[in-house]
């Protein structure tokens, strides 16, 4: 009888625990569908409005498809500026890769002996660095050392190099995972069978910390991508800008423009300004969203393989 009652009583906990299972598992789901709405939604209105012709957006609104379907705005973009907007897609690619690949090999370099505790000047290299985080010349001194004292001014080195030694968060997150997940006992281990440091380094430290490398190197890419900063402090020369830097100077030029012919007949009162907007968020982000997928399966498989531990 004891018995009995005792299996009813776990029957029911376990009926009990599961319909709560249940019901937790249905909010997250819900939370999370409405946080993947949140995120889609403005991305879907965004091109659909660039796909809509100006005079529809001005009497309709915004909406999820085109009410009345144009091309003008891509035209715009895509023939009217054809050699210079595939030229600033070149630079944007070429800063973007070349920034990301020298920053992957640095970074790990130098954070490398912060995070070992038998490296004597850690401290004080760590601390160089995280006082660089909370304090900086500002943008005068900087634009003066980029430009007087290493001439990247109207370089491509101009849109690359101030955002590779700028940073100092990256090298603290692979200081701290290296001291986390690389356990000192593996360095004896390789030094008693004969490795050397640069040895240890390219086939203990890298392979372990895949993990971190593409996570950072994500972040420092979207990053190279998005940068229109450094092409409007040192870059002058039309020939040199980036997608980002290109973009955003036509968006000026087209404000200027419609700022002038209100109230004067200059022939651009028609510029389509609502839907040329949304094509140049379209443009300056689509490329990066359709390569995201990529860089999402190293990332997935950089922490498949990083998961192993001793």
């Amino acid at each position: 009888m004891a018995n009995s009652v005792k299996e009813r009583d776990l029957s029911v906990d376990s009926s009990v625990k599961g319909k709560s299972e249940k019901i937790f598992q249905t909010v997250i789901i819900v939370i999370l569908v409405l946080c993947m709405l949140a995120a889609v939604l403005p991305f879907i209105l965004l091109i659909a409005s660039s796909f809509t012709d100006e005079s529809a957006l001005m009497q309709n609104g915004y909406g999820f498809w085109p009410s009345q379907f144009s091309l003008y705005a891509y035209e715009y973009l895509f023939v009217t500026n054809s050699t210079t907007i595939f030229r600033a897609y070149g630079i944007t690619f070429f800063i973007t890769i070349v920034g990301t690949l020298i920053s992957l090999l640095i970074g790990p370099m130098l954070a490398w002996p912060m995070s070992r505790k038998d490296y004597p000047r850690a401290k004080v290299i760590t601390l160089i660095i995280f006082f660089t985080m909370l304090f900086n010349g500002g943008y005068v001194s900087s634009y003066i050392i980029w430009t007087n004292v290493f001439h990247v001014k109207n370089t491509l080195a101009a849109l690359i190099l101030p955002n590779l030694v700028f940073n100092g968060f990256y090298i603290i997150l692979y200081k701290n995972n290296f001291a986390s997940n690389i356990h000192p006992a593996l360095i004896e281990a390789a030094k008693l069978d004969g490795a050397g440091e640069f040895y240890i380094y390219r086939k203990i430290v890298l392979p372990l910390s895949l993990p971190i490398l593409a996570t950072i190197g994500l972040m420092v890419g979207i990053g190279y991508w998005n940068d229109w900063v450094n092409g409007l402090y040192y870059i002058t020369d039309t020939r040199l800008y980036s997608l980002q830097v290109f973009l955003n100077n036509m968006l000026s030029n087209m404000r200027a423009l419609v700022s002038m012919s209100s109230g004067m007949d200059l022939g651009v009162g028609d510029l389509p300004t609502i839907s040329i907007r949304m094509a140049i968020a379209v443009v300056g982000t689509l490329p990066i969203l359709i390569l995201y997928p990529f860089f999402q399966k190293a990332f997935v498989a950089g922490i498949a393989l990083g998961g192993v531990k001793e």
